[in-house]
């Protein structure tokens, strides 16, 4: 736990329950200790981009070390909860309860909106806050703004991917990536990949709103870690293009089914999980983040084992790849497909906490919990 927790005897987080939770008179319906009550902290967006901007590869370390111990069975990360929306049904609120367990551990849940009309609108889909609770009360001692960890903590786990799935491959690690959606979530996975060494010789972009893809080029002319830039108006075009292809758009449906597309043996981050029909998976290798996670809610995965009847067609984990379980074969495409686990949102969210309390800008909010004596 060591790799996701702060460094130390005493966390951040944990020293600041201890210096800020109040004290009681002795009540026999109230503990006689700190912990009874935690207190309560909000940190706003600002403050969570600020601990997060430029540290890529030691986010990418946080999300290696959720993805270690959920592998060996360290983490409780029950299923994503789909509250559906009639009068909206193109809209989503999720939440994801997760654990991260020992006596240094966090207890929490993403409570995350995707709204895609929001972006007509000028103004991201998705939105979200994140509580983390206390590991000995289950008291909440935090509320952070969770959008931006959660697409960094997705960034972060498709650049680990990329790293991990591409060690080894025989035509060895891309040059030429290509953006099949160019939205926050394909900027934050550019952002990742830079901050974490890699370069590109040539970068595809397409996107079926034309201002979004003139709009990821722009950025990613200004970011000044971009080889030469193209738009392709043509999908097909784009994958073949590509050894490395990103899809992070808000399809519903799968809307890429031709296999002979991926002919090339690209690496494919499936970031958004629904564009691909099952006969492209089918003809690939495939990696997802958790088996019980990825198959369920109509993913390209869930509708492949639908399709089938089995799970033959998957591979293992990521996981599986990184401590060298499974070996991909070199002559298929090798396609990501990660859920998006609650227990990354945990690492990402405890880390920003305790850095927010380093630099003493914690933001408790006095008297939060109030109703404290059991007998009044």
């Amino acid at each position: 736990m060591n790799a996701i927790r702060s460094s130390g005897t005493e966390s951040a987080r944990e020293s600041a329950a201890r210096e800020s939770a109040p004290r009681h008179a002795h009540d026999p319906g109230v503990a006689d200790t700190a912990e009874a009550a935690p207190s309560f902290a909000v940190i706003p967006g600002e403050q969570v981009q600020r601990v997060l901007r430029g540290h890529e590869k030691r986010i990418v370390e946080l999300v290696e070390a959720a993805y270690r111990m959920h592998g060996q069975g360290r983490t409780d990360s029950p299923p994503s909860y789909f509250l559906r929306l009639p009068d909206r049904p193109g809209s989503r609120i999720i939440a994801l309860p997760a654990s991260l367990g020992g006596q240094s551990g966090v207890d929490g849940i993403k409570w995350i909106s995707s709204f895609p009309a929001n972006v007509a609108a000028g103004f991201p889909r998705a939105s979200a806050v994140l509580i983390l609770n206390d590991h000995d009360t289950g008291y909440p001692f935090a509320c952070l703004e969770s959008s931006i960890i959660s697409a960094t903590r997705t960034a972060a786990s498709a650049a680990l991917a990329a790293d991990r799935l591409s060690r080894g491959r025989s035509a060895g690690r891309p040059s030429r990536v290509g953006f099949f959606g160019t939205g926050l979530i394909a900027r934050y996975i550019h952002t990742f990949l830079a901050g974490t060494g890699w370069s590109f010789d040539e970068i595809g972009v397409h996107d079926i709103a034309p201002e979004s893809a003139a709009g990821f080029r722009c950025y990613l002319e200004q970011s000044g870690t971009a080889g030469r830039i193209s738009v392709h108006e043509d999908p097909e075009e784009l994958i073949r293009f590509s050894d490395l292809v990103v899809f992070a758009t808000v399809a519903a449906k799968p809307h890429v089914s031709d296999p002979s597309w991926f002919a090339h043996n690209p690496l494919v981050l499936h970031v958004s999980l629904r564009d691909l029909a099952p006969e492209v998976l089918l003809a690939s290798a495939n990696v997802v983040d958790d088996v019980e996670h990825c198959l369920r809610a109509d993913t390209s995965p869930h509708l492949a084992e639908r399709l089938t009847g089995s799970r033959a067609f998957l591979n293992g984990t990521l996981d599986d790849v990184i401590t060298g379980r499974v070996t991909l074969p070199a002559d298929r495409p090798v396609v990501f497909s990660p859920f998006g686990l609650g227990v990354l949102d945990l690492a990402v969210g405890a880390w920003v906490y305790d850095e927010v309390v380093r630099s003493g800008g914690l933001h408790v909010v006095d008297g939060f919990f109030h109703e404290l004596r059991r007998y009044g």
